[in-house]
């Protein structure tokens, strides 16, 4: 499974960081991060996981739906 990150589309609220920390991180310019992802260009990244875990409660919880489960 995929964790795809839209950083473009981030508002910076946390809510992914405060529900699943071990896969998001707040940033120095006030977005959240993927932890340890691949960059694909445009400010989006994908992780590989076999568990998404919480980030798929992190992905329904993001007001500006910029975190996708595939």
């Amino acid at each position: 499974m995929k964790i795809i990150h839209d950083r473009s589309k981030c508002i910076g609220c946390g809510a992914c960081v405060n529900i699943c920390s071990k896969y998001f991180e707040m940033s120095e310019d006030g977005k959240a991060c993927l932890k340890n992802a691949k960059e694909l260009g445009g400010e989006k990244y994908e992780l590989e996981v076999e568990d998404v875990g919480c980030a798929q409660e992190a992905a329904d919880s993001c007001p500006g739906g910029c975190i996708h489960i595939e």
